[in-house]
């Protein structure tokens, strides 16, 4: 089994590697026309990291600062990739355990009750987290073509789960099962297949 886990972060640290070869390319070109930041941006990365983002007077825009975000991006993409298959693990525990709970009863209800919502707080928590290493991490160097792909699916699921499990946190205080349940199935469908497109 600790093969594995070595294989997988060995596959996610090689897939971040080509960013820093075309950086230094471009340093030894460097000059005035040099482009260091994509022309697309997501809108935390533009607050953040574009032209006159809110690190930008702490980190110049200049091609040795580039290079030290793009090994930032790399560590931050790693760690949204670990997290990601955590919290995906903590889904799997808390559908199986919201299965079991809808036709307990007495104190089994309460003690599954309890694992429940402490693996829902963990999936938040994994889940929060995951997303904030994405949406904050310094932009890439260059964009990627229009064409549909593997990190695009990934994006498009984002939207999908993202939504889905704002939802599943507001019913689940409304006290509708049906729709907390529909919510959730929809949130752990569409977050597995974006953790398997990008695998892919």
């Amino acid at each position: 089994m600790k093969y594995f886990f070595v294989l997988l972060f060995a596959l996610i640290a090689s897939n971040s590697f080509s960013q820093d070869d075309l950086l230094k390319d471009l340093m030894k070109t460097q000059d005035s026309t040099t482009e260091l930041l994509p022309k697309k941006m997501l809108l935390t990365q533009r607050i953040f990291w574009g032209n006159n983002g809110l690190f930008r007077p702490i980190s110049p825009l200049t091609a040795v600062n580039r290079e030290k975000e793009l090994k930032l991006r790399r560590g931050m993409l790693v760690t949204h990739q670990v997290l990601g298959f955590a919290t995906l693990g903590g889904m799997i525990g808390q559908g199986i355990v919201g299965s079991r709970l809808y036709n307990a009863t007495g104190s089994n209800y309460r003690n599954l009750k309890d694992v429940h919502e402490g693996l829902g707080a963990f999936v938040n928590i994994t889940y929060s987290t995951t997303a904030v290493m994405s949406l904050f991490a310094p932009p890439p160097l260059i964009n990627r073509d229009k064409k549909i792909s593997a990190i695009r699916i990934h994006k498009w699921l984002s939207v999908v789960h993202m939504s889905s499990m704002i939802a599943t946190n507001l019913l689940a205080e409304s006290g509708n099962k049906k729709l907390h349940r529909a919510a959730a199935y929809t949130a752990f469908a569409s977050y597995a297949a974006a953790v398997i497109a990008i695998k892919f």
